[in-house]
C-alpha cells in the first residue's frame, strides 16, 4: 500500500529537503466533519486522559521493578480493553525484564492500513527513589517520574483510540499497540527482548512512536540514530618505568589508549550526526571491571609501565552504512599498534539506526499536514542528535513509513526535574487521531 524509496543523498541532506517538503504541502485545508466531531471528543475527555496519567505515574514502574511495570501494564491493559482491543501480557522472564503490553485491533476490512503504535510501560527512577509521584504544578505544567516519558506518550495512544472508537472510525485500519517494558533498560539479549516489535513491524505497514523525541512541538522525529557500546582492551609489556619508550619494552597499555582514543577523535569528529564517547577508562599493572556495575579498580605504580587498559564507550550512527563504516575505521586504528602493545576493540549488540527515507518524509509531510489543518504549526524533521535512541528503531526498516517523537512534551527526562507540557496533550491526541484516519481512507 505505501512504497518507501530510499537514497544515501537523503541521509547527508536530511534538514535541507525536508523544510523545502514540509513547507510545499498545501495549504491549510478545512477538517471534514468526521475529524471536527475528533476534536471535540478528545475535548471532552481531556480531564480523563489526565486522571489516567497520574494513576499511571502514581505507580513507581523503574525498569527492574518488575510488579510496578506489570502493575502498569495492567493499567494499560484495561483500558484498552475497554475501547475493544485484544490484550495479552508478553512475559519477559526470558530476557530479565517484566515483560510487554501487545493490544490489538484487526479490522474486517483486508485492504485495511496496519499501524504499529509504540510506547513503553518503564522508566529510569528504581523502586526505592524518592521522586515517586504525580504533581500539577499549573494549568499547563505536571511532574512526576515519567510522566513526559513516557506515560504522557502512553496516554496519548489510549486518548486517540478512545476518540476515534467512540465515533466508530477504526473499521477501516488495523492497529497493532505495544508498550515494552524494558525501553529504558533493554532486557539481554536483544533478539528476544525487541521480538515482540520486529514482529509487530514485520506485520505493519507503518510505525507510530510516541516518545518524547527531541521535546519540541514544531518537530518530529523522521529518524533516529542507532546505539552501540564498544569495549576496548589494551595490553602492554610491564616493565620499570625508566625503560619505556625503548626497543626491548615499548610503550605501555596506557599510551596506546591514547593513541587510539585520540585517533578516533582526529579521524571521526567531523563525520555528520556521528558521536562516539570513551565513558570509563581504568589502567594500570592490573585492573578488575564489573560489567553488571559498570565500575572498575585497577592498581599501578607510578615507577611501573602500566600493563593493561580497559575503555567502555558508545557509538551513535544515523544509518547501517554510516555505522559499518566508522566501525572498520576504528578497527583500522585499533590495529596499528605502537611497539610492544596488543588491542582489541569489540561492540556488542545495540539499537539500530532509524533510518531517514522518503517515506518516514512523507508520513511527516501528512502529520505536519494535520497540524496545520487543526490551527497548529508546521512540523519539520527534529535534529537526530537531539534525542537518543529509542523502540521505534527496531520497527522502522521493516515498515514503509515511521514517525516518532508524537507523545507528550516537555523537559527534564531522567532526571527529577521530569515536567510535562500539558498543552501539548490535546494537540498530540488529536493530530494522531486524525492522522490515522486519514491514513485509514487512503
Amino acid at each position: 500500500m505505501f512504497k518507501t524509496i530510499s537514497t544515501p543523498s537523503l541521509l547527508f541532506l536530511a534538514v535541507t529537503f525536508t523544510s523545502l517538503f514540509v513547507t510545499s504541502v498545501q495549504a491549510k485545508t478545512p477538517l471534514d466533519s468526521n475529524e471536527n466531531n475528533i476534536v471535540k471528543q478528545v475535548k471532552l475527555a481531556l480531564p480523563q486522559a489526565l486522571k489516567d496519567i497520574e494513576q499511571a505515574v502514581n505507580i513507581n514502574s523503574g525498569s527492574m521493578n518488575f510488579d510496578g511495570v506489570k502493575q502498569v501494564g495492567l493499567l494499560a491493559k484495561q483500558q484498552l480493553s475497554a475501547i475493544g482491543f485484544d490484550v495479552q501480557w508478553l512475559d519477559g522472564s526470558a530476557f530479565n525484564r517484566a515483560g510487554h503490553i501487545l493490544a490489538t485491533h484487526q479490522s474486517n476490512n483486508p485492504k485495511a492500513v496496519k499501524i504499529l503504535m509504540i510506547g513503553h510501560l518503564d522508566t529510569v527512577f528504581a523502586k526505592n527513589d524518592n521522586f515517586q509521584k504525580f504533581e500539577m504544578l499549573s494549568n499547563t505544567e505536571a511532574a512526576g517520574p515519567g510522566v513526559a516519558d513516557m506515560k504522557g506518550g502512553n496516554t496519548i495512544i489510549i486518548s486517540a483510540m478512545r476518540a476515534l472508537k467512540k465515533l466508530d472510525l477504526l473499521d477501516n485500519v488495523s492497529i497493532k499497540i505495544l508498550l515494552t517494558g524494558d525501553e529504558e533498560s533493554s532486557g539481554r539479549p536483544l533478539s528476544l527482548s525487541k521480538k515482540a516489535i520486529v514482529d509487530a513491524a514485520i506485520w505493519a505497514d507503518i510505525a507510530l512512536g510516541f516518545e518524547n523525541g527531541d521535546n519540541n512541538i514544531n518537530t518530529g522525529m523522521a529518524s533516529r540514530r542507532g546505539y552501540t557500546g564498544w569495549t576496548l582492551n589494551v595490553v602492554g609489556k610491564p616493565a620499570h618505568s625508566s625503560q619505556i619508550f625503548n626497543d626491548e619494552v615499548g610503550y605501555g597499555a596506557i599510551y596506546e589508549t591514547a593513541r587510539i582514543l585520540e585517533a578516533f577523535r582526529a579521524e571521526l569528529e567531523q563525520e555528520k550526526n556521528l558521536t562516539f564517547n570513551p565513558g570509563m577508562i581504568i589502567g594500570g599493572t592490573n585492573i578488575d571491571f564489573d560489567l553488571a556495575k559498570s565500575s572498575g579498580s585497577a592498581f599501578g605504580k607510578n615507577n611501573v609501565i602500566a600493563q593493561k587498559a580497559k575503555v567502555k564507550g558508545d557509538l551513535r550512527a544515523l544509518s547501517n552504512k554510516q555505522l559499518q563504516s566508522v566501525q572498520q575505521t576504528m578497527q583500522n586504528i585499533v590495529k596499528n599498534n605502537l611497539n610492544h602493545t596488543q588491542a582489541e576493540l569489540t561492540f556488542e549488540p545495540g539499537y539500530p539506526p532509524m533510518a531517514l527515507t522518503q517515506g518516514n518524509l512523507d508520513l511527516l509531510a501528512q502529520y505536519s499536514q494535520v497540524s496545520e489543518d487543526l490551527g497548529y504549526n508546521v512540523v519539520k524533521a527534529a535534529n537526530p542528535r537531539k534525542a537518543g535512541a529509542a523502540d521505534i528503531s527496531f520497527a522502522a526498516e521493516h515498515v514503509d513509513m515511521s514517525l516518532d517523537g508524537l507523545g507528550l512534551l516537555g523537559s527534564g527526562a531522567h532526571t527529577k526535574n521530569e515536567i510535562a507540557d500539558l498543552t501539548t496533550l490535546n494537540k498530540n491526541i488529536e493530530k494522531a487521531a486524525i492522522l490515522i484516519y486519514r491514513v485509514s481512507k487512503q
